[in-house]
């Protein structure tokens, strides 16, 4: 430990000589205290030559600086896999008794923490195996996140192999700097079964069309044996055929096509009668669900002429199944306006096309409509067209290249995050050279940032005026970042859902309800937590949450279960309702204001996550592939000493040493403090005991 000043040591000297002045000319010539001043001015002048010496050294701002060497030990970490697919594989009492004594063992040595994973990852291990999905990368992700700077010494998996969410583990596991010893358990010889492995659906059918169900039948030592399948709805039959297991492993795809004849949230079970001796008859079920629309939204594209801009339009709104989208050009349609539920114009009104007409439609008929500004945009008829955003061009058909800078005030639709930091990487699109103004309340999602200047043009922006909605993209080259979108994350999901939510937003129809309450979305897996929202709205159509409201729900077979929304923030309602068990599920909202009373209405489902169901066979092979992979080893049940021997031949005890330097200012010392006050207060009493005051 050694005391270092912030000032050249020299500056001592100028403290000595301070405290000694100050101290000389108070007592060298002092006579007052008679005889004794002969020992007292002596002592009095020592005291306060020391506190002022203390204080002036304290200006200096001394450090006190020492060395600390900490030992840690290394760390273990033992996950357990918690999923469903263990649960009749492995004997719980015992195999938690063989796992206590491998912890007690590595406990000595070592920092042992542990993990339990499935569906998600938690602390802690129970040994309940019930969780529905498993997910082994997600627990390579969450080790190597907060491991992966510190002192791992090894990892401890234990697994039947089998996960059906996340990616494949074995690329998640190269990122920990530690081996990987992995417990087999589980029986990976496989099992006289017969399931439906996986079934392909569409989430969403138009009332009157048709719609497809394709299913992959699968089975393990079953060959001569026969089944049937049959698609129930309620207690309705509406398809059947029989099943012939001709193979020892046995595969077949069925299809067949159902009409979409009743309007809502449709649920249909598919059903595989057993074989004699299979093992689980458990994944011989599935439930699907699919929503019955009464039919589709029509998206007009109204362009000046053909750009690549379109092509994107196209691809992400046929790409969803709510919405319906023509191509048009002004010299060939023919069309009717008010067939249509939103109306995109690119780069109209122009000079060639001036659709005047069109325009006036859209007013008239209170169409929603959006504007895509470009080099053949007629600025001065566009700016006529509407009020929502007033362009000004400063030059001859002149253009700037701009990216988005997103705004955290923008309420229409949330928008992903990811926009913020990938605003400033994408591609500019051309916007017109001139002044943009917008109107005082539109909604401003994007404005322009030209080269590296951020300005308050707005790029991208919303409004409504007499309960019709419009929008203006005052820029061109849209094409650009949905390319950029896949080169970056080799996808085009955040470029599209942003397409998706502009056009959701400006299409959706005007809900007049003064109360709405609704789900968070239409059908829950049973391991997600059921959520709604609603609203309130007075006579001014002002969003209000000033009564109670609740809420009930109701199974399918009649059990209602009560519920009070929460006011929020916002003058809105939530409800976090838990957990419910698969089934269908209606739901009726109430509540009552100014002696009206109101009520809201719908319906859910839970459908069972089937995961673990459809895997019986264990996958050592993928454990011995990480172990590998990673150095490790491994082990069974039954071997647990072994793989603590190992770990201990390995030599990943060595504790480690943390060396340290500490820093701490002596003026945070407080017996520093309390030493000053005693040399002044002593000095003050013996001047008050022998008169000098």
């Amino acid at each position: 430990m050694n005391i270092v000043f912030q000032y050249p040591t020299y500056f001592i000297l100028f403290c000595l000589l301070t405290a000694a002045a100050y101290a000389a000319a108070l007592y060298v010539k002092d006579r007052r205290f008679g005889e004794a001043t002969r020992w007292l001015n002596p002592l009095l002048m020592g005291l306060r030559f020391l506190a002022v010496f203390i204080i002036c050294l304290l200006l200096l701002e001394p450090v006190m600086r020492s060395r600390v060497v900490e030992q840690k030990k290394p760390i273990v970490v033992l996950a357990q896999d918690q999923s469903s697919s263990l649960a009749d594989e492995v004997d719980s009492a015992k195999y938690a008794a063989q796992l206590s004594a491998l912890q007690e063992k590595l406990g000595a040595d070592y920092e042992l923490e542990t993990y339990a994973f499935g569906q998600n990852v938690r602390q802690g291990i129970d040994y309940r195996f019930t969780d529905p999905s498993s997910n082994l990368s997600a627990l390579m992700q969450e080790l190597s996140a907060l491991y992966g700077n510190q002192d791992l010494a090894t990892v401890i998996l234990a697994s039947d192999g089998i996960y059906n969410q996340g990616n494949n583990p074995l690329y998640a596991a190269g990122q920990l700097s530690a081996p990987i010893y992995t417990i087999a358990l589980g029986d990976s010889l496989p099992k006289k079964d017969l399931y439906i492995k996986e079934v392909y659906n569409n989430q969403i059918a138009y009332l009157g069309d048709k719609f497809s169900v394709q299913l992959d039948v699968a089975a393990n030592n079953c060959a001569g044996q026969a089944s049937r399948l049959e698609l129930r709805q309620g207690q309705r039959v509406l398809h059947q055929e029989a099943i012939s297991i001709k193979d020892k492993d046995f595969f077949q795809t069925i299809e067949f096509n159902l009409p979409a004849d009743k309007v809502g949230l449709q649920s249909y079970e598919l059903v595989l009668s057993p074989v004699e001796g299979e093992y689980s008859e458990t994944n011989n079920r599935k439930k699907i669900y699919i929503e019955v629309l009464d039919a589709r939204q029509k998206i007009l594209l109204l362009a000046h002429s053909p750009h690549p801009d379109l092509g994107v339009f196209r691809r992400v709104v046929e790409g969803n199944k709510n919405y319906e989208l023509e191509l048009a050009y002004p010299k060939d349609f023919k069309g009717q306006l008010k067939d249509y539920d939103l109306v995109l114009l690119h780069q109209l009104p122009s000079a060639v096309y001036p659709i005047t007409a069109e325009l006036n439609a859209l007013k008239k008929d209170k169409i929603p409509h959006a504007f895509v500004v470009g080099a053949q945009t007629d600025l001065a008829a566009y700016n006529q067209a509407q009020s929502l955003l007033n362009i000004r061009a400063l030059g001859n058909g002149q253009a700037n290249e701009v990216t988005p800078i997103s705004q955290k005030n923008f309420t229409a639709f949330t928008l992903n995050e990811k926009w913020a930091d990938v605003g400033a990487q994408l591609p500019p699109m051309q916007a017109p050279f001139g002044e943009f103004t917008a109107r005082g309340d539109a909604d401003i999602l994007f404005k322009q940032r030209v080269g590296s200047v951020s300005t308050d043009y707005p790029l991208l922006l919303f409004g409504e005026e007499g309960n019709l909605r419009q929008g203006v993209l005052a820029a061109e080259g849209l094409w650009k970042w949905r390319i950029f979108d896949y080169v970056q994350h080799k996808n085009f999901e955040l470029f599209d859902e942003l397409i998706s939510q502009t056009i959701q937003y400006l299409s959706v129809k005007a809900d007049k309800r003064r109360f709405r309450a609704m789900p968070s979305q239409s059908v829950y897996g049973e391991n997600e937590r059921i959520r709604f929202a609603a609203e309130l709205y007075n006579s001014s159509y002002e969003r209000i949450n000033e009564p109670d409201a609740f809420l009930e729900i109701y199974n399918e077979e009649g059990k209602e279960f009560n519920f009070t929304l929460a006011k929020n923030e916002k003058q809105a309602y939530a409800l976090d309702a838990g957990i419910f068990p698969e089934g269908n599920y209606r739901f009726k909202a109430n509540t009552s204001y100014n002696g009206e009373s109101f009520t809201a209405e719908g319906q859910f489902s839970v459908q069972a996550l089937q995961l673990e169901r459809f895997e019986t066979q264990a996958r050592h092979d993928l454990l011995y592939a990480m172990s590998e992979q990673t150095g490790g080893k491994l082990y069974f049940s039954d071997q647990l000493d072994q793989l603590a021997a190992e770990i201990d031949k390995k030599g990943l005890a060595k504790p480690v040493l943390f060396d340290s330097l500490k820093t701490q200012g002596l003026i945070h010392l407080k017996w520093i403090f309390f030493l000053i006050l005693g040399l002044l207060s002593l000095e003050w009493f013996l001047r008050r005991y022998h008169g000098g005051y």
